[in-house]
């Protein structure tokens, strides 16, 4: 009985060694992000940016689970949005971050995370007096929102029709000039891009779900590498590396 257990206990740990080894040493994983502070961004604010020209909450927490995972990468920061999330769709072995993760991407690509939370808003321009109690109320007013961003897309799914912009920026001067009445966006994000255009004093009219930022990796990719990652992930934030490396950017 106990030779048998050892040979199974043997027998485990060779198909566990040769599942690990199924991941050729040449792997490489192809990495996307986006301008999306503080979370991931380029050093001089440009829409194209590689390596260690890219920092960011996302982007340095990231950095360290490869490291620790022990898989190789190459990131690179490109525009727009949209653009990046079809690739990763589409090419195996691809991975965007900081995706939102929601019930209808979930079965779309494999998640690592999360790697942040955030909050999604309704911010109306400085001085603004308007009120709305609800999405559906929200509804009569326009509504400028990213798109193929999990605001917009969320917005849409509950029959609103925003006005999608290709940069969120671009969503910061259309609502000080009136453009639009209100701007959906993430919270922090939103007024950190505010700031960058000169913009402070936007009012929070609706603050209406919480959300979590993931590395979202293409349905093909590898088990394996999931679960490095993950686990990777799961061990700094034990060791605190994670709410140290927020800190230092909030």
């Amino acid at each position: 009985m106990l030779n048998t257990l050892k040979a199974l206990v043997l027998l485990l740990a060779f198909a566990a060694s040769a599942a690990r080894a199924e991941l050729p040493p040449d792997y490489k994983m192809v990495l996307l992000t986006e301008n999306f502070p503080p979370f991931n961004m380029a050093v001089d604010d440009k829409n194209f940016a590689r390596e260690d020209a890219i920092d960011g909450i996302s982007a340095d927490l990231v950095r360290e689970m490869f490291k620790r995972a022990q898989i190789d990468y190459t990131l690179t920061l490109r525009f727009p949005w949209d653009r990046l999330y079809k690739l990763t769709l589409d090419k195996p072995n691809y991975g965007l971050f900081s995706t939102t993760f929601t019930p209808e991407r979930q079965p779309l690509f494999k998640w690592v995370g999360p790697l942040a939370k955030t909050s999604w808003v309704l911010l109306a321009a400085p001085g603004s007096r308007l009120t709305v109690n609800s999405l559906k109320e929200a509804g009569q007013y326009s509504i400028g929102a990213y798109k193929n961003d999990a605001v917009s897309q969320h917005l849409e799914g509950q029959g609103l029709v925003p006005v999608n912009a290709l940069r969120d920026q671009e969503n910061v001067k259309k609502l000080t000039s009136g453009k639009i009445d209100l701007w959906a966006t993430t919270d922090p994000v939103g007024r950190y891009l505010a700031k960058q255009e000169g913009v402070s004093g936007l009012i929070t009219v609706l603050r209406f779900n919480e959300a979590e930022l993931y590395l979202a990796l293409n349905k093909d990719t590898p088990d394996e590498v999931v679960q490095r990652l993950q686990k990777a992930l799961d061990q700094l934030r034990s060791e605190g590396f994670v709410d140290e490396m927020t800190n230092s950017y909030l």
